[in-house]
């Protein structure tokens, strides 16, 4: 189990200054990756004030080497809190991770984009943008 340390900053520093961040599930809309340090920054920042969620940790974290030295596979939850509601979530993880003179210059990033949406409750929405319908009323007892 290790802490997440919030700084957006320190976060987009870990990137070469062309490195690649790539999403390969996407929502509907979202970015299927970003080019370089600063769209990096910019995403996180943007992603760090509109979301519900709070990670708080990750659980956990198995690292694999490969045969390559500078990419390693990681596998992790991320664990938090919705800031909505108060309720805890976990959420599954996959990244490939490459490396480059001490800096992240490419990293694969499989969210499970349905669990993101279920757990910041957006997940009739995201099925709605999916089929093209308008999502349904979420029921106040629900």
């Amino acid at each position: 189990m290790s802490q997440i340390h919030k700084s957006t900053d320190d976060f987009a520093n870990l990137y070469a200054l062309d490195g690649i961040h790539e999403f390969p599930f996407t929502r509907p809309g979202g970015p299927s990756g970003l080019q370089g340090r600063e769209e990096t920054r910019a995403l996180a920042q943007a992603n760090g004030d509109a979301s519900p969620l709070q990670y708080q940790e990750y659980r956990n974290v198995v690292v694999h080497e490969t045969a390559d030295p500078e990419v390693i596979i990681v596998e992790q939850e991320a664990a938090g809190t919705v800031t909505t509601t108060g309720r805890p979530f976990t959420l599954p993880n996959i990244i490939v991770l490459k490396v480059r003179d001490g800096r992240i210059a490419h990293l694969r990033d499989y969210v499970n984009i349905l669990a993101v949406a279920e757990a910041a409750d957006r997940l009739p929405a995201l099925l709605a943008s999916i089929s093209g319908q308008r999502p349904a009323p979420v029921p106040p007892d629900a």
